[in-house]
């Protein structure tokens, strides 16, 4: 491995919530020590995170030059397009149990083995698309838990909608929502043509009626990752600075 990086270990634990063996990617930084503090950035779509979002080298170059808090990166990768629609859409299958294995099964986990914060705000998720959705939800559950929310192009139902009308928490989680203003036509993995940013603008009026400290943010470009991934060393810079 090069001087410019740190390591990715792979680690698996079975999730009692889940019934089965999860694989989690951990991305320590180069300058990882136990005797620092970590933020922590859990990734849906971790795989995807790692390969396409470049997300370890982006925070490795932000964490070298001091721009940003020291990070641990956390990717759960899905098995395949059904196992990550069972995880992550709103009426998936197995989405309660997934979200339950987020807060009460990894968090702890993370919490034991490495230098964390231990608190809300030192905690973030993120996602795109139904890894958005999935994040969000669980961030509106467990505010207290999961303090940070990157929400990159997320499929937005109205069960979605009622559940950030329904949130009556006092703690608020820090949301950074984008969407892409040409996915006007997206192709969902079942073969659907939905219109993204209709909804995702519903959103963004019903999260800034709840007061969260909230950026919205349109960009010029469609639901791939030629746009995500650009995008993250700004996000980045806010949310971890």
């Amino acid at each position: 491995m090069s001087k410019q990086t740190g390591i990715i270990k792979e680690r698996s634990f079975f999730s009692a919530s889940l019934e089965e063996e999860v694989t989690l990617l951990i991305y320590l930084p180069e300058n990882f020590s136990p005797l620092y503090k970590y933020s922590l950035l859990i990734a849906q779509d971790g795989q995807d995170y790692f390969k396409l979002g470049r997300v370890g080298r982006q925070l490795e170059a932000l964490m070298k030059e001091e721009e940003i808090e020291n990070v641990i990166v956390v990717g759960i990768p899905y098995k395949d397009v059904d196992d990550r629609r069972d995880k992550y859409h709103p009426n998936g299958v197995k989405v309660k149990q997934y979200i339950r294995f987020l807060a009460h099964e990894l968090v702890p986990y993370l919490d034991e083995e490495f230098p964390t914060y231990q608190i809300g705000y030192g905690r973030a998720l993120i996602g795109d698309s139904l890894g958005a959705t999935v994040s969000l939800l669980t961030g509106l559950m467990y505010p207290n838990i999961f303090g940070k929310l990157i929400l990159q192009s997320p499929f937005v139902s109205d069960d979605v909608l009622e559940a950030v009308e329904n949130f009556t928490s006092s703690t608020r989680p820090i949301v950074y929502h984008q969407i892409g203003k040409k996915e006007t036509a997206v192709k969902t993995t079942h073969g659907e043509i939905l219109d993204f940013v209709t909804p995702n603008r519903k959103l963004a009026e019903a999260i800034e009626k709840k007061g969260f400290s909230y950026t919205y943010e349109e960009f010029d470009g469609d639901h791939t990752w030629k746009y995500w991934q650009p995008s993250l060393t700004p996000i980045f810079k806010q949310i971890f600075e």
